[in-house]
C-alpha cells in the first residue's frame, strides 16, 4: 500500500469544478492584481481566524518581514524567535533589518517561554513565537511577558490555520499574526501566497503601504517598500478552499487520534494538544530512535515521511556568524536527529493510517 506524505491531487479533485469556475471568473475579469477577489478573501480569512483586519501578500516570509517592519522593527533591533523552525522565520527578521536571537524549544517543540524571558535585553524589540507543526505556542505567557517589557509580538502561524488557543482562534493573539498559503499548508493556494492579520488597523495600513512599494497612492512613495501582493487567482482559489478549513482540521485531528491510539505504549514520543489550546496537525511529528534507518525502511514500504527540520537554525552555516554551539540549544540540537513527520492530511484513510502504524511498530 502506497502512502504519500501529502496528497494535493485528492484535495483538488474534490474541488475541481468550483476551482475552475473561480479561476475562469478571475481570467474573464482580468482581475490579476488587487480587486474584489483579494478584498473578499481578506475579509473572509480575517473572520475565520478571529482577527479584525487582513492583508494578503505574496508569501508567508514576506508576511513576517512586512509585519515586523510595520511594527517598527528595524536595524539595531533584536528579535527573539525559535531555534527549531523553518529558515523563513529567521530570514524575515533579517529582511526587516534586525538580528535573530534563537531560543531553544521545550519538550513539546514549542518555544521555551522561560528561556525567552532570560534572553530579553536592551536591544530586544519583538518576539516571533512559532505555532510549530500546527500547535499553538503559549500565547498567554508570551503576551504577558511582552507587555511587561514593552515588546511587539509577531506570531508565525504558517502551519497553524485552524488551531485554537483556549476557546478562540489565533488571529487576534499578538500585534500581528502571519500565515503562509504555500500549497502544502492546511489552507494552501494553487501557487504561493501569505497574509498578515491583526486587530490593529494602523499596523495593517502601514503593512499595506510597505507591501505596495511604500506607496499610499499611485506614484506617492512615502517610504521604500517591497512588491508583495496576493494575486487575484490565488485569492479566488483560497476563497473556494476556505469554507472547508474547519472540516479539514477536524479530519487531521481524527488521523492524529488514530496515530495516538495505535502508537501509544510503543515508547515513541507522540505529539498532543498543549494545555492551552488545540493542535491543528499540519504535521504529526514523532521522535524515534534510529530515525534515518526507520525512515528509509518506511520509504521502501511505500510510506513517505518527512523531517521538519533536519537542522536547527543556529546549527546551519547560514547562522555560523552568530557564533552558536549546538550545546546552546540542547533540545533542538538533539531533536533534529530524532524527529520524523508521518503522513497526515484529510484524505488519509484509516487503512493507510493503520498501515503506517503497522510498519512503524514492526521496525521498532
Amino acid at each position: 500500500m502506497r502512502v504519500p506524505f501529502i496528497d494535493l491531487k485528492a484535495q483538488h479533485a474534490a474541488l475541481a469544478e468550483p476551482l475552475r469556475q473561480a479561476m475562469a471568473a478571475v481570467m474573464a475579469e482580468c482581475a490579476f492584481v488587487g480587486g474584489h477577489w483579494v478584498r473578499d478573501f481578506e475579509a473572509a480569512f480575517a473572520a475565520a481566524v478571529g482577527a479584525h483586519h487582513c492583508l494578503g501578500v505574496g508569501n508567508g516570509t514576506d508576511a513576517l518581514a512586512i509585519a515586523l517592519r510595520a511594527a517598527g522593527v528595524g536595524p539595531g533591533d533584536e528579535v527573539i524567535t525559535a531555534a527549531n523552525t523553518f529558515i523563513a522565520t529567521a530570514e524575515a527578521i533579517t529582511m526587516a533589518g534586525a538580528r535573530p536571537v534563537f531560543i531553544d524549544c521545550a519538550d513539546d517543540y514549542l518555544i521555551d517561554v522561560e528561556a525567552v524571558a532570560r534572553a530579553i535585553g536592551p536591544a530586544t524589540r519583538a518576539i516571533v513565537p512559532v505555532h510549530l507543526y500546527g500547535a499553538p505556542a503559549d500565547m498567554t505567557a508570551l503576551l504577558d511577558l511582552a507587555r511587561r517589557h514593552g515588546l511587539k509580538v509577531i506570531a508565525d502561524a504558517a502551519q497553524a490555520h485552524g488551531a485554537t488557543h483556549g476557546d478562540r482562534p489565533l488571529g487576534g493573539l499578538g500585534d500581528a499574526i502571519c500565515y503562509s498559503f504555500y500549497p502544502g499548508k492546511i489552507l494552501g493556494a494553487c501557487g504561493d501566497g501569505g497574509a498578515i492579520v491583526s486587530d490593529d488597523a494602523g499596523l495593517i495600513e502601514r503593512a499595506r503601504r510597505l507591501a505596495n512599494h511604500g506607496s499610499e497612492s499611485k506614484y506617492r512613495h512615502v517610504v521604500e517598500g517591497v512588491n508583495s501582493r496576493l494575486d487575484g487567482l490565488q485569492a479566488a482559489a483560497l476563497s473556494v478552499k476556505l469554507p472547508h478549513l474547519p472540516a479539514w482540521v477536524t479530519a487531521r485531528r481524527h488521523v492524529a487520534r488514530r496515530y495516538h491510539e495505535r502508537l501509544s505504549g510503543t515508547g515513541l514520543d507522540l505529539p498532543d494538544d498543549p494545555p492551552w489550546g488545540e493542535h491543528a496537525y499540519h504535521l504529526y511529528v514523532i521522535r524515534v530512535p534510529e530515525r534515518d534507518r526507520i525512515a528509509a525502511a518506511l520509504a521502501e514500504a511505500g510510506i513517505e515521511c518527512g523531517i521538519h527540520y533536519p537542522t536547527a537554525l543556529p546549527n546551519l552555516p547560514a547562522y555560523a556568524h552568530l557564533g552558536h554551539r549546538r550545546e546552546d540549544f540542547p533540545r533542538a540540537s538533539a531533536y533534529q536527529n530524532e524527529i520524523l513527520s508521518l503522513p497526515i492530511y484529510p484524505e488519509l484513510s484509516t487503512a493507510q493510517t493503520d498501515h503506517v502504524c503497522d510498519r512503524l511498530i514492526a521496525l521498532l
